[in-house]
């Protein structure tokens, strides 16, 4: 039996608009994903901390205040601490192309901007998954 896709959706910082990352979560279930929801006002050491208890392969996060060049960064940086370099790091929100890039750079997974396809990033996590972790 194949091991279902694990992800944990999380909406990082002060940020208090949680209506996307609600729908995304809904998605990755519906594509056959078990998907964790950590809920509001959620710091990058509790994200990880949940993502390391609950052995996701992919932590999505939903940035929509900004900080987006400081949270990613951060989470990678926990992750790597933990040893977990292996978990996806994936997300999207308001992120301007060229902050996308640069975060891609560090180690990133993409990123997806408002108007994106529920169907695109499922594909996306699904295809990551086969690839690295199967």
């Amino acid at each position: 039996m194949d091991k279902k896709i694990r992800v944990l959706v999380a909406k990082p910082g002060l940020d208090g608009h949680d209506r996307g990352a609600k729908v995304i979560a809904s998605a990755l279930a519906d594509a056959g994903m078990e998907v964790i929801y950590t809920g509001l006002h959620q710091t990058p050491e509790k994200i990880v901390r949940t993502a390391v208890e609950e052995d996701v392969d992919v932590i999505g996060l939903s940035v929509l205040s900004g900080a987006h060049m400081s949270i990613f960064p951060k989470v990678l940086e926990l992750l790597k601490k933990e040893g977990k370099t292996d978990i996806l790091l994936t997300g999207g929100g308001i992120i301007p192309a060229e902050d996308m890039e640069e975060l891609n750079k560090l180690g990133v997974g993409k990123l997806f901007g408002p108007g994106s396809k529920t169907q695109e990033i499922a594909e996306y996590i699904s295809n990551w998954h086969n690839k690295n972790r199967e």
